[in-house]
């Protein structure tokens, strides 16, 4: 079961929007392709950014499997959704915006149908 940072783990008590809590409750969190990093990886991967991106604060919740891309919150930004191109030297990190979690979602699953459309041909 994936589950959230808890509050005090949360870097400038960040509350993470209800939208991520309604997909988890959901259970959608695995998208082939993109799926949500379980607690430990978020903790793993949140020390990283901190040491990569010092500039930025980022909280991780998901992954892509087949490259280095995180999709992250950013604290004090509301409910947008920032996809980190993870490792990419500071200042080139940024892959994508999107307004919300619905918007991220929508690409997520279009990126699924892709993948596996594909992946039928093949």
């Amino acid at each position: 079961m994936i589950e959230l940072l808890e509050e005090y783990e949360r870097p400038n008590n960040f509350v993470y929007p209800k939208s991520i809590i309604k997909l988890l409750e959901l259970n959608l969190t695995n998208f082939d392709v993109w799926y949500f990093m379980d607690k430990e990886s978020v903790r793993i991967r949140l020390a990283g950014l901190q040491k990569r991106y010092p500039e930025r604060n980022l909280i991780p919740f998901a992954r892509r499997g087949d490259c280095d891309d995180i999709a992250c919150f950013e604290v004090g930004k509301g409910e947008q959704v920032y996809v980190i191109h993870d490792f990419a030297s500071s200042g080139y990190e940024q892959r994508k915006i999107y307004e919300n979690v619905w918007k991220w979602l929508e690409d997520v699953v279009e990126t699924m149908i892709e993948f596996e459309l594909m992946e039928e041909t093949e």
